[in-house]
C-alpha cells in the first residue's frame, strides 16, 4: 500500500502492556507497512490492535488481494531472538527514546538496543566518512572524536570500515553509538568484530531492523536517517562526490540539523564531497573547536565521569595569522621536510600551527608528501 507522507506527527503514547508491544511490532513487520504508514495507521485507529484488524480491508481497498498480516509466529521468533541477544525494544514515546530522533517525520516506531541506553539521553554528534579513508582522514576523525568526547558529546556513526570504525574505536569508553544497517545482533563488516562486541559492552548498538537480519544495500539509506536524526550535527570527515556520507548529510539538512565538513585537497577524490558541502554552505571544520563554537548555544553540561573541557584557544588576529604563515613558509623549500621538524624549529605546538598548515595547503602554497613531509608547492 502507498506510503503516507507526513509533515509532522505527534509521537504516540508508549505501549502499556506486553501485548501492545507485540502488536506494534507485528504491525510494522506486516507486508507493505513502512514507517510512514505505521504512524498513519496508529494515528487513525488509536492502537496497534485496531490497526491490525483494519489492515486487510485497507489493503483490499488499495487493490491488494489475499492480504495477510504478519504471522504471530514471526513476531514470537523475533522476540525470542532479541532475548537471546539481550536486546531491548525502545518504543517511541517511552522516556528512553531520544527526543531529537522523535522529532523527525519518519522516526522509527521502535529501536532494538544492545548496550548502555543511558547514552541516548546525552547530546550527540555524528561523525561519518569514507570507507576507503586516507591515513590523514583517519587521524583527523580520531582527533575530532576524542575532543568531542572530552567536551561531553556522544559520538554516533555507522560501524562501517574506515572513518566510522576510527571514531568508534577511540570513543568506546567515553560514549559511542553505532547505528547498524542490519539486525542489532549482526556483525557487519566482519573485520569490525572486536569493535562490535566492545560497543555492545560499553557503548550502544541500535537498529530498527529485525533481529538477525543481514544488511543489504537498500537498508543503509534508512539507517543513515537515524544517524543524523539522533544528532544535533553531522560532521563529514572524508567523502566522495557520490557516497553514502553525502546521503546522510542531505538527510541531516532535510531534518533541519547542522552539517559540517572537513576540507581536503582538490586532487583527492575522497575529499570531493566534503569540499562540495563546504562550497554549498556547510561549516568548515579544522578542529573540534570549530564544531563546538558552531554549537555553542547548546553546548552540553559536562558528565561527571569525563575530564573537564579544555578552554578554547584564543583566536589570532589576521596580522598574527599572516605572521605565522610567513614563519612556516620561511622554513620550507622545494625539498620535503618533516612537519614535526618545522614545528620544533619554530617552537610551535601542533595546536598552534596545525590549522595554519592546513590553511596554507588549501591555498595551494604548500603540499604534503608521504611520511608526514611537507614542502613548498612546486
Amino acid at each position: 500500500m502507498p506510503q503516507a507522507s507526513q509533515s509532522s506527527f505527534h509521537p504516540p503514547l508508549p505501549p502499556t502492556t506486553e501485548e501492545d508491544r507485540f502488536n506494534r511490532l507485528r504491525l510494522l513487520r506486516s507486508r507493505r507497512v513502512g514507517v510512514s504508514t505505521y504512524h498513519r495507521l496508529m494515528a487513525e485507529h488509536g492502537s496497534a490492535a485496531a490497526a491490525l484488524e483494519a489492515l486487510p480491508q485497507i489493503a483490499a481497498a488499495a487493490g491488494v488481494r489475499n492480504y495477510e498480516i504478519c504471522p504471530e509466529g514471526v513476531i514470537h521468533a523475533e522476540l525470542k531472538s532479541a532475548r537471546k541477544a539481550k536486546a531491548r525494544m525502545i518504543c517511541i514515546g517511552e522516556p528512553e527514546y531520544p527526543t531529537d530522533l522523535a522529532d523527525i517525520n519518519d522516526a522509527p516506531p521502535f529501536l532494538w538496543a544492545i548496550g548502555n541506553a543511558d547514552l541516548l539521553q546525552r547530546p550527540m554528534i555524528a561523525l561519518i566518512g569514507a570507507r576507503n579513508a586516507s591515513s590523514l582522514g583517519t587521524r583527523m576523525a580520531r582527533k575530532l572524536a576524542t575532543e568531542l568526547a572530552e567536551a561531553g558529546y556522544v559520538v554516533v556513526s555507522g560501524l562501517a570500515r574506515g572513518i566510522d570504525a576510527a571514531v568508534h574505536s577511540v570513543t568506546v569508553d567515553s560514549g559511542t553509538i553505532a547505528v547498524l544497517g542490519g539486525g542489532v545482533d549482526v556483525i557487519y563488516p566482519q573485520e569490525n568484530t572486536d569493535l562490535f562486541h566492545a560497543i555492545g559492552a560499553k557503548g550502544l548498538r541500535l537498529s530498527e531492523q529485525p533481529i538477525g537480519l543481514q544488511p543489504q544495500a537498500r537498508h543503509f539509506p534508512a539507517r543513515n536517517r537515524i544517524i543524523s536524526g539522533l544528532c544535533r550535527a553531522t560532521v563529514v570527515v572524508e567523502a566522495a562526490q557520490k557516497s553514502g556520507s553525502l546521503i546522510t548529510a542531505d538527510t541531516a539538512l532535510a531534518q533541519g540539523r547542522d552539517v559540517m565538513a572537513v576540507p581536503g585537497h582538490p586532487f583527492d577524490g575522497r575529499a570531493g564531497g566534503c569540499n562540495a558541502l563546504i562550497r554549498d554552505g556547510a561549516t568548515l571544520v579544522r578542529s573540534a573547536d570549530d564544531i563546538l563554537q558552531a554549537l555553542e548555544p547548546i553546548t552540553p553540561q559536562m558528565p561527571l565521569d569525563l575530564p573537564p573541557q579544555k578552554p578554547a584557544p584564543q583566536k589570532r588576529s589576521l596580522r598574527e595569522t599572516a605572521d605565522l604563515h610567513t614563519q612556516i613558509l620561511s622554513q620550507l623549500g622545494p625539498s620535503p621536510i618533516a612537519e614535526d621538524q618545522v614545528l620544533r624549529d619554530l617552537k610551535l605546538n601542533p595546536k598552534q600551527a596545525g590549522p595554519a598548515i592546513v590553511d596554507l595547503e588549501l591555498d595551494g602554497r604548500i603540499q604534503r608528501q608521504p611520511g608526514g613531509m611537507i614542502s613548498l608547492m612546486s
